[in-house]
């Protein structure tokens, strides 16, 4: 699958398909057309949000297909943006800084440094994790997800 039928697949044809399998092509060059779209619109205020609340349900709908793929349940897709959630809002150790100045009000303690810094290894691996499971070849078999996608 090439970079145009991949995007024009997942934003027309599968936008909230979540059921069936996804070729490795058809799910990377999708994220690479959602990043190129993120850093174009990163240069206007707002359109980032926009562009990422119209595009969450087709790329939350290709990692499950991909994972499925892979012969893993889709949902599995969602634990990084979870763990990563979770991490941003109840993170140990967040700096406050005094927006005069720019400079730390308080420094967080060596304890809550200690502890961001194993969450942060814990997320550092649980995303190679997913990456490696998102790089594997399609099962070349039917599996629980249905027949291999096409190419």
């Amino acid at each position: 699958m090439d970079f145009q039928t991949s995007v024009k697949t997942c934003l027309t044809q599968k936008y909230a398909t979540f059921s069936g399998r996804g070729s490795r092509s058809e799910f990377w060059w999708f994220m690479l057309a959602y990043v190129i779209g993120m850093l174009i619109v990163s240069l206007l205020p707002f359109l980032p949000i926009i562009y990422m609340l119209a595009l969450f349900v087709p790329v939350l709908a290709a990692g499950f297909r991909r994972m499925q793929d892979t012969g893993r349940p889709g949902w599995y897709f969602v634990i990084p943006s979870v763990y990563n959630l979770l991490m941003r809002l109840f993170g140990v150790g967040q700096v406050e800084i005094d927006p005069q100045t720019g400079m730390p009000l308080d420094m967080p303690s060596a304890g809550g440094m200690m502890i961001s810094a194993v969450l942060g290894v814990i997320g550092l691996a649980i995303a190679i994790v997913f990456i490696y499971w998102l790089t594997r070849p399609s099962d070349p078999e039917p599996n629980a997800y249905g027949p291999p996608p096409r190419a």
